[in-house]
């Protein structure tokens, strides 16, 4: 019995030392806000409500590779289907730091589902909604015009991908009455 422990205790140990360094947590990419945390509610500043300004946002521990990031924002909860509200391309990899209601220098903008180009904020018809914040380290810049759409955007990406990192915020219009 003290042989098979022996033998089960080892084999674990293998088993945890061959997992993939990626699923580390000093590995994994990270996108994140100064104003709100991941699963927390926006404030109204960042949204129609307010003044309807990109939030700020911090990318960190990009793979070294990364030649050039993408931003996508959209409603996943939207009444007709995914609903984009930002589309940022051609982002440095050393400007990890967005400040607020300023795409970071030398990127492109493409064409929200609003039908305008830059950042349209949380503004739910009714509930609350989920925005999923993407950010997205490529291996080269994306050839794209000012005109992109999400699809455009998206199939531009295919094969580019190195890493991605999510920061999900929460909006209501009748936000401070929830838990």
């Amino acid at each position: 019995m003290k042989n098979i422990s022996l033998l089960l205790g080892t084999l674990l140990l293998v088993s945890l030392a061959s997992l993939p360094a990626q699923i580390e947590p000093e590995m994994l990419m990270t996108l994140s806000s100064t104003e709100f945390i991941d699963g927390a509610m926006i404030p109204d500043e960042f949204t129609c409500k307010g003044k309807d300004a990109s939030p700020p946002l911090e990318i960190s521990r990009l793979p070294e590779a990364t030649k050039s990031l993408a931003l996508i924002v959209e409603d996943r909860d939207a009444p007709g289907g995914l609903f984009t509200h930002w589309l940022v391309w051609n982002i440095e990899p050393t400007r990890l730091r967005f400040l607020t209601a300023t795409p970071p220098a030398g990127s492109e903008e493409g064409r929200n589902d609003f039908g305008k180009s830059g950042y349209s904020g949380p503004c739910p018809s009714s509930g609350v909604h989920r925005y999923y914040f993407t950010a997205y380290a490529l291996n080269s810049p994306l050839d794209l015009p000012e005109s992109a759409q999400r699809a455009d955007v998206l199939k531009a990406m295919e094969g580019k991908v190195l890493k991605e990192a999510t920061l999900i915020g929460k909006y209501s219009h009748v936000a401070q009455a929830l838990p």
